[in-house]
């Protein structure tokens, strides 16, 4: 595509969202790195994000990753996926908002359960009704997750290739981003 990153694009939303998935095709596409902070997490902790939920509890995790965020951003520009509560915290999104470009990936509840909910790797949806959970989870976290200077919403009839392109096309639109 010839543009460079001039900032890293932060992509925030449910789990099921696509995240990961985007974010490996922006990367392919832009010829940008890209980096998943969960697997920052799990390298640094060697163990998987499921385990350090277990062991050591929520706040544990979200403290571990705000740290890792900040380093992340600290460093060159990337394309970078967030996990689904990293967005929540104020301080994590005034450094997004300082450091690069947040990208909400806003999909429905339906898109999130039909994607999910064979998963086991969730630690916040093994309850005794994983749905249920889904739905409050994603209504308390909307508000939030609309704080982003982008948003692109989801469908089930796009492919991967076709998010990364609307989110390259909102990134063009919001400016500030891609370069020469």
């Amino acid at each position: 595509m010839g543009r460079k990153l001039k900032k890293t694009v932060v992509l925030i939303g449910m789990m099921g969202a696509g995240k990961s998935a985007v974010g490996n095709a922006l990367s392919r596409i832009l010829g940008a790195p890209f980096v998943d902070s969960d697997e920052e997490i799990e390298r640094a902790a060697n163990m998987s994000v499921a385990e350090v939920f277990k062991r050591d509890g929520e706040p544990f995790f979200r403290a571990r990753e705000s740290e890792v965020l900040l380093r992340l951003l600290s460093g060159p520009p990337c394309i970078l996926s967030t996990g689904g509560g990293a967005f929540l915290a104020e301080a994590n999104r005034k450094a997004i908002a300082e450091k690069g470009v947040a990208v909400w990936l806003k999909a429905d509840l339906e898109l999130l359960w039909n994607r999910v909910r064979h998963k086991t790797t969730r630690p916040l949806l093994k309850t005794a009704d994983p749905k249920g959970t889904l739905t409050a989870l994603l209504a308390a976290r909307e508000p939030v997750y609309a704080e982003a200077a982008v948003t692109v919403q989801a469908r089930s009839e796009y492919s991967v290739e076709d998010m990364a392109g609307k989110v390259i096309e909102a990134l063009q639109s919001h400016g500030e981003v891609m370069g020469k």
